[in-house]
């Protein structure tokens, strides 16, 4: 069986295209509102291209919130925020069914949607609460519709999440289950600005009202992107490397010594699709139709780190995921 790339169609080529010009544009956009943190607005971008969720880790005051609300400024998208604290409920989520009386004298039951019914959710520092309130998300995040008293309601497309994450070291904060985690595509790490980024901060923020945003993009380009971007070949042996590189994160008998000695457990087939689609996207931001190895290890740490669960040993000996993931792509590349 041959892996021999399906034709592009010209209208997914005209949208490919257009790819770097919109970033770029959206890029001048969000630099109006943000200093810095350029990095992480990219991966954001390749995100929504790939249809993924995001998670952004980071203390607060980083402007994690303020990058979600300016991008949903420049995507003509509905956009609601949640702010997770310890007493919310899962129907304060979803949304709840309430008894009210008809014309008829009869009274039934009404549901009342909640704000994951949006297409860009704002889910702010996710883990100030509980488990049970977090997995309200699951369904949501990875069938795009959501089940309440039996009967099932579709969410708009598309729909993209990002939730913000104080470091669980802090005080009054919940690990996220791991099915919750492996529904994100990304896991970003929100740093520091520099010192000259952090005084162009201030003498901005503190000045007059914050510039208005250009809207760029409406649900339905979104949505013509992503299935263009889906198009894209990954040839035969970029997909064993993508793998390869999954597989190597798991403990078993065949596992490098550095995954037995330090590994709890690896990553799941679905990294493999991601470590795909978000090489897709980045092989489109870079103006390429076929994906290189080269994008699937750009794009490892963002959609591995989350993945890779380590245990007391690493903790002990500060082996986390960001040095693992390295020295298995050092592994798999000097082959």
């Amino acid at each position: 069986m041959t892996n021999t790339p399906a034709p592009i169609n010209d209208e997914a080529v005209e949208r490919l295209k257009s790819i770097p010009g919109t970033y770029d544009a959206l890029m001048r956009e969000m630099g109006k509102r943000i200093i810095g943190q350029k990095e992480i607005i990219r991966d954001l971008f390749l995100c929504l291209l790939a249809q993924g969720h995001c998670l952004m880790i980071g203390v607060p005051g980083l402007a994690k919130t303020l990058i979600v609300q300016s991008l949903g400024e420049i995507l003509e998208l509905e956009f609601h925020r949640i702010q997770f604290t310890p007493d919310l409920m899962p129907s304060d989520i979803t949304g709840s069914e309430i008894l009210e009386d008809s014309h008829d004298g009869k009274r039934t039951f009404r549901f009342v949607k909640g704000p994951v019914f949006t297409q860009l959710l704002l889910a702010d520092e996710i883990n100030r609460t509980p488990p049970k309130t977090q997995a309200a998300l699951l369904e949501a995040m990875q069938e795009r519709r959501v089940t309440v008293a039996g009967q099932t309601y579709n969410l708009a497309s598309p729909f993209f999440v990002l939730a913000t994450q104080n470091p669980v070291e802090q005080e009054g904060t919940y690990v996220l289950p791991e099915a919750q985690v492996d529904r994100f595509m990304f896991s970003l790490k929100v740093a520091y600005p520099s010192m000259e980024e952090e005084v162009e901060m201030l003498l901005r923020t503190t000045g007059g009202k914050p510039p208005a945003l250009e809207k760029l993009l409406s649900g339905p380009d979104i949505i013509a992107l992503q299935q263009a971007v889906r198009q894209i070949h990954v040839p035969k042996v970029v997909a064993e490397f993508a793998v390869s590189l999954v597989h190597a994160t798991r403990p078993h008998d065949g596992a490098s010594e550095v995954i037995k000695k330090y590994v709890r457990w690896g990553a799941g087939p679905r990294a493999s699709q991601y470590l795909a689609l978000a090489g897709k996207a980045c092989a489109a931001l870079d103006g390429r139709f076929n994906v290189a190895i080269e994008d699937i290890i750009s794009v490892a740490p963002m959609v591995l780190r989350h993945r890779i669960i380590t245990n007391f040993r690493a903790e002990t000996e500060k082996m986390n995921s960001e040095k693992i993931i390295s020295e298995l792509v050092s592994g798999l590349r000097s082959r």
